[in-house]
């Protein structure tokens, strides 16, 4: 309901708790500035993404409700074109409500539907409040619920930001694949437990982590199938209630053609898909294992960097910045750590998923607000570190062969190829000599005679110890 002033720069709208006064020209309504009232917690704003994902469902059930015949054609078009502008960027500063908020995201849902309703009135040639020409919630959200609309844009959002986090990863395997082949002929050392092990080449490394980069780009693309089921359609508990026979056939085809995710479908059970958000919990984990393997590349990369003069200093890292106020000339390993940190906040958003999936009650799961934040925050943030380690590291970083190279051939384990030949007891006595001597293991080799120079030097040549 709206109550102008004559000749005033407010309006007054009313609801069933009272009146609030409005600016004239604004296109949020009473409920959304209830909404920034009574949530004032974290101060957390909307995600971008969920608020051009909303427009897309208030743009598909319009058209739906219009092909249904219960929306007029004119308002249905309105709303379209008001909800287009939205999804191109336009009027995200009327969402004013934070991201986390009581009432299963209800007040997040009304703030869509009066910004649309407003500009759609505009559209029209009228006024901001004119809600007798086209109301907030018997057009824009006609045949619909926040506890369908709100899980639905919830899964757009999520599809939109795994596809970003999926192309990063892209980028990131590749970038490690061309690095691999430029030092796939270079020997290293490799290391189990922090100790030496046996060599391996630099580009064997490398694509083992782009292997392992490859994975969560596979996880990337299951994760955005498991969300592409949408309870669109189920109304307030999943039974459908107040939505036309006809809407609920039209707008999953509607929703795919405005969000442009072709394989969005209808959930088996919109009871369940109303009620349920294990499914979010599924795809957080996913995003889990993703920061796990980001975790320990950029680990590796810390610890291989560390140096340049008394530690493994096998790689050199781009120097993006001075690295101490105190030791001049310092550079730190900056984006590895702060990717670690990201991590790191992924690790603490998917126990706020979980928990938040955990604390629905019978019919519907009044915490998804929460649980959608914590979601696009991590997917947010996890894509960003992927793009950072693949452009302002693995890129430019260069390995320092010579000293790699110096590492594998002075290894203590290199008496591993001996075994077979000599024994274990005889190979570990000739590693034990080596290390008290501080001799090489060719070198005690030699002086114990214990094998022809030609076979000791083929089998104690690093580079024979190589897969073949």
């Amino acid at each position: 309901m709206l109550a102008e002033k004559t000749g005033s720069t407010k309006r007054v709208e009313k609801d069933s708790l009272g009146e609030k006064t409005i600016s004239n020209d604004a296109y949020y309504g009473i409920h959304s500035l209830r909404a920034q009232e009574n949530f004032t917690v974290s101060g957390y704003k909307l995600h971008p993404e969920l608020i051009i994902a909303l427009a897309m469902v208030k743009k598909a059930a319009a058209l739906a409700n219009m092909k249904a015949g219960v929306l007029e054609r004119a308002k249905a078009m309105a709303i379209a074109r008001a909800a287009d502008e939205i999804i191109n960027g336009q009027w995200h500063e009327y969402f004013i409500g934070e991201a986390i908020q009581g009432g299963a995201g209800t007040a997040i849902n009304m703030n869509a539907n009066e910004v649309i309703a407003n500009r759609a009135l505009v559209i029209l040639g009228q006024r901001p409040g004119a809600y007798d020409k086209l109301h907030p919630v018997d057009d824009v959200n006609k045949g619909q619920s926040t506890n369908d609309v709100l899980p639905t844009a919830m899964r757009i959002t999520a599809i939109r930001l795994w596809q970003r986090y999926v192309k990063a990863n892209l980028l990131l395997a590749a970038s490690l694949r061309e690095k691999a082949a430029q030092y796939q002929d270079a020997i290293k050392l490799g290391r189990t437990h922090l100790q030496d092990a046996v060599p391996l080449t630099i580009g064997a490394g490398l694509e083992a982590w782009a292997e392992a980069v490859q994975r969560d780009i596979e996880r990337g693309y299951r994760a955005q199938k498991l969300l592409a089921e949408v309870n669109l359609g189920g109304t307030a508990i999943g039974t459908g209630i107040n939505a036309h026979p006809l809407y609920r056939e039209i707008v999953i085809e509607e929703l795919r053609s405005a969000s442009n995710i072709p394989n969005l479908r209808l959930a088996k059970n919109l009871v369940d898909a109303t009620q349920n958000l294990d499914v979010m919990v599924e795809v957080a984990g996913l995003l889990r294992a993703g920061a796990v393997t980001l975790t320990k590349i950029a680990n590796d990369l810390r610890l291989l960097a560390s140096g340049p003069t008394a530690g493994l200093a096998e790689v050199e890292l781009p120097p993006l910045a001075t690295g101490s106020s105190i030791m001049a000339g310092k550079v730190n390993p900056i984006i590895p750590e702060v990717v670690n940190q990201a991590c790191f906040k992924v690790f603490g958003n998917d126990l706020t998923i979980s928990m938040a999936a955990s604390a629905g009650q019978l019919e519907l799961n009044v915490m998804q607000t929460v649980l959608a934040f914590a979601l696009f925050e991590s997917l947010g943030m996890l894509a960003e570190a992927v793009n950072s380690l693949a452009l302002k590291v693995v890129k430019g970083m260069k390995f320092r062969v010579e000293r790699c190279r110096h590492y594998a051939e002075s290894a203590l384990s290199l008496v591993t190829p001996l075994v077979p030949v000599i024994g274990y007891a005889a190979a570990a006595d000739v590693a034990r000599k080596a290390l008290a001597g501080g001799k090489s293991i060719q070198e005690v080799v030699r002086e114990l005679k214990l094998l022809p120079e030609e076979q000791a030097q083929e089998l104690l040549d690093p580079r024979n110890m190589l897969p073949r």
